[in-house]
């Protein structure tokens, strides 16, 4: 199976531009999409002639035109939420999705960086989820969770640690977030698979066309608990694909036994 995650900054924007018709060419199963700042009934029908089984949509409710992701798949869900419990200001931040064994997050985690208030929440936001996956780990489920995180991990994942180091997005309380996450046992499957690779990023900032210079940051992830381990094929940044200021990140695993 292959997934693949984009946040597109808008979905009729990227509409505007066909910006997603690569998807024709490619087998994807599940396409999570971020910040879609539209309501279902908004988001174009042409935005790729290929057919999805089912489409599964998020929106804010108080703000319109804020945040939303939106779900593409080929597959029956036996579960479908907002997940409310963590996306507690319904701004349209997540589709929690099961498949039998398997708990299914696509999700446009907080940005910190307007003011302290939103850090906050989103700090508040990122415990939220995590003990929310925690207890569908303990009661049985794989979880795979993707999407525009909006926090580098580490020194390699951004082009300017150093001067980034006070910035939301790269501050030690947020990356000790991720840093948990992989205590627990999840994976950043982009990292299983190229460990060491530097100057690979999923996001640059459109103001001082970073993206022509390659001064980005890898805030998008595929992350998966523990027990998927054997089942991964590949993960990648997909950073030749424009449209966005975010590249599409990809994820191969092999669910047969699980779906």
């Amino acid at each position: 199976m292959k997934l693949i995650s984009w946040n597109v900054n808008g979905i009729r924007a990227v509409a505007k531009k066909e910006a997603l018709k690569w998807i024709d060419s490619v087998d994807v199963d599940i396409l999570s999409l971020q910040e879609i700042k539209a309501e279902r009934e908004q988001i174009p029908k042409d935005l790729f002639n290929k057919e999805f089984k089912n489409l599964i949509v998020s929106s804010s409710i108080e703000r319109k035109g804020l945040s939303g992701v939106a779900t593409f798949l080929n597959l029956e869900p036996s579960f479908i939420s907002k997940c409310y419990e963590v996306d507690i200001l319904k701004e349209g931040r997540i589709n929690e999705i099961h498949f039998k064994d398997i708990a299914f997050f696509n999700v446009y985690f907080p940005n910190g960086k307007r003011n302290q208030e939103r850090l906050e929440y989103k700090l508040a936001f990122y415990e939220r989820f995590l003990e929310h996956i925690e207890k569908l780990r303990e009661s049985g489920k794989s979880i795979i969770f993707c999407g525009d995180v909006n926090t580098a991990h580490n020194e390699i994942d951004l082009a300017r640690a150093k001067e980034n180091e006070n910035i939301s997005g790269f501050l030690k309380i947020e990356r000790e977030w991720i840093d948990r996450v992989i205590e627990l046992g999840y994976i950043d499957t982009f990292r299983y698979f190229h460990s060491k690779q530097s100057n690979r990023y999923s996001w640059w900032s459109m103001r001082t066309k970073a993206r022509e210079r390659n001064v980005g940051w890898r805030i998008d992830y595929f992350f998966v608990s523990g027990d998927l381990k054997d089942k991964l094929k590949d993960s990648d940044i997909l950073d030749k694909i424009e449209g966005s200021d975010h590249a599409p990140i990809s994820l191969d695993i092999d669910l047969s036994e699980l779906i």
